[in-house]
């Protein structure tokens, strides 16, 4: 992984102090150093110019500023992006969408910008001591999950950078037999996937599986959705693998998981943000909330890079925000209390 010295450097010029703002944080969260950001008046008299791997230029209008691009050229050889759409409001479906289009035009100039874990990060996962402390205990309330029993309520887990310790963590800590299936999609390098499977869970009671054509998902799966192509969930429940790949830039497409498994599930399907760079899952996540489900994140000071569920819980859809160790605690608690309700209605209704 490229160090933070080795991150490409971009200028930003606009005659609109908004637009500045809102292009260096799209910028911060793709993993770009901001080396200039002010009008066309003060890089022109700027003392010395910035080395920038790229510039965006954003202006209200470029008539009023006719010495800037002959001056832009005659001091750079780095791309020059012109006439970028302006920034909608944040925390909306179109500034999200907006900040998709960017990181297109970005992409197409420096190359993959995503950072994602290594295959040593992964192994080290693999290296940490044993749990010291009990496995957590099942509580009363709930009744163990049947051995292979198909799944009735799904959580997606949803992560890109600092991802797979995240989740790990959050798996070490729930309590054997829930009566739950997870799906993880997790940003990664397609050649680490079998280090990922081998590493992730490997002291836990839930263990990574990879998705397998005409499968229901089971009580205590974790099923790893394949980078290559989409997989949805057929009318009969079962995972089907589709000739396409992913859409979106990144691969499996964490807003395109959620529309997929969240179609057949409804509110029976939630979804869990952990540590990533982008804003994966910042267009869905809310039509996910629509049907009723639960849309949780992890907080932003116990992930490696908290850009994606900071980016779900500007959409306003997050009703719960927690360490992954919380997070664990907290669906525990949340099955409980579904449970309780379930056994109260049957009392009710004999």
């Amino acid at each position: 992984m490229a160090g933070a010295s080795e991150r490409p450097q971009v200028g930003i010029v606009s005659d609109i102090v908004l637009q500045r703002h809102r292009l260096q944080e799209a910028a911060s969260r793709f993993g770009l150093d901001v080396c200039f950001s002010g009008d066309p008046a003060r890089l022109l008299d700027y003392p010395t110019f910035p080395d920038a791997s790229l510039w965006l230029i954003t202006l209200e209008d470029e008539a009023d500023h006719p010495t800037l691009f002959d001056h832009l050229l005659e001091n750079t050889e780095a791309p020059v992006l012109f006439g970028l759409d302006p920034a909608p409001k944040p925390g909306f479906t179109d500034y999200f969408r907006w900040e998709r289009r960017l990181l297109d035009k970005l992409e197409q100039s420096l190359g993959h910008l995503e950072q994602l874990d290594s295959a040593d990060t992964i192994e080290e996962l693999g290296q940490e001591p044993q749990r010291t402390s009990e496995t957590p205990a099942l509580p009363h309330w709930i009744t163990p999950a049947a051995p292979d029993s198909v799944a009735e309520d799904i959580w997606i887990l949803g992560a890109s950078l600092g991802g797979p310790s995240a989740v790990k963590t959050f798996l070490d800590n729930l309590p054997p037999g829930l009566p739950v299936g997870f799906v993880y999609a997790q940003h990664i390098d397609n050649n680490f996937t079998d280090v990922l499977t081998r590493v992730l869970g490997r002291h836990a009671q839930y263990k990574l599986k990879k998705a397998e054509a005409g499968y229901r998902i089971r009580n205590g799966d974790v099923v790893m959705m394949p980078v290559e192509h989409e997989w949805t969930v057929s009318e009969e429940g079962t995972l089907a693998e589709r000739d396409s790949p992913w859409p979106g830039p990144y691969g499996p497409s964490i807003d395109q998981v959620l529309l997929n498994v969240g179609d057949h599930y409804g509110a029976r399907c939630n979804a869990i943000f952990f540590s990533g760079m982008g804003n994966d899952g910042a267009i869905a996540a809310p039509l996910l909330k629509a049907y009723g489900s639960r849309i949780w994140v992890q907080e932003s000071t116990s992930c490696g890079n908290s850009s994606m569920p900071d980016s779900v819980a500007a959409t306003g859809c997050a009703t719960y925000c927690g360490t992954p160790e919380q997070l664990a605690r907290e669906l525990v608690k949340t099955i409980e209390g579904s449970c309780l309700l379930k056994g109260r209605q049957k009392r009710d209704s004999a």
